[in-house]
């Protein structure tokens, strides 16, 4: 008897997509190991490996980090979660990337938050801040009483430069750019599955529903009290 098969999906989304929040709820329902390419690099750095170390030195210069360096980082890690189903984020970012994945693993889903660029930016620029007290507001959860303006001391609000217009437009381009490429090889390859929408929540039941037809719900097990 064949051992059932292992799910190998990929979730693609740009900054501010929601695509943590989604990784999550697919984690917690699905059972799937996550394996985000950036916290693997950040933790190879703390523990000063090899990679890490190599990893750091292009991170230093402003450089990106070059496919072979990031495809053997996440590679080796692949190999400890052989038996597992997994979800692989923030990896492949080039097709180089994607080609090098190809080879060792069958791919048998990527899945694509298209949230329209002008959501993301309202979304990522929505943050502004007392630099005197911490106190930070959001324009779409929590906002000023009076837009600019602290409501404690009437001081002006600022914002961090990540935070500001220009730099998320360039965050955003520097995405699209990079993994336009990615999206349309896979979309080649037909496992490409896009969801679209502006709110996450809205989002998530398509993607909850697609995956149920490759996955049992484990989070129904762990629940004493139905949800």
């Amino acid at each position: 008897e064949l051992p059932p098969l292992l799910l190998r999906a990929v979730i693609m989304g740009p900054p501010g997509s929601g695509k943590g929040t989604v990784s999550a709820r697919i984690i917690k329902h699905f059972g799937m190991k996550h394996l985000s390419s950036g916290d693997l690099l950040r933790d190879n750095m703390q523990r000063k490996t090899e990679i890490g170390i190599l990893a750091k030195s292009y991170i230093d210069q402003g450089q990106l980090i070059p496919d072979d360096i990031m495809t053997q980082l996440v590679l080796n890690e692949l190999k400890v979660l052989d038996h597992y189903n997994w979800l692989l984020d923030g990896f492949p970012r080039t097709v180089a990337q994607a080609n090098a994945l190809d080879k060792e693993c069958q791919i048998d889903t990527v899945i694509d938050l298209d949230v329209p660029f002008d959501t993301i930016k309202r979304r990522l620029t929505a943050r502004w801040i007392h630099p005197t007290s911490g106190r930070v507001y959001n324009l779409e959860f929590n906002p000023p009483k009076v837009q600019g303006i602290d409501d404690i001391t009437g001081e002006p609000l600022v914002q961090r430069d990540d935070d500001k217009p220009e730099t998320v437009t360039k965050r955003l381009q520097a995405y699209d750019t990079q993994t336009k490429p990615v999206l349309e090889y896979y979309r080649k390859k037909g496992l490409l599955k896009s969801f679209s929408g502006t709110e996450t929540n809205k989002i998530w039941p398509h993607i909850y529903a697609f995956l149920q037809t490759k996955l049992p719900d484990v989070s129904q097990k762990d629940a004493a009290t139905p949800r």
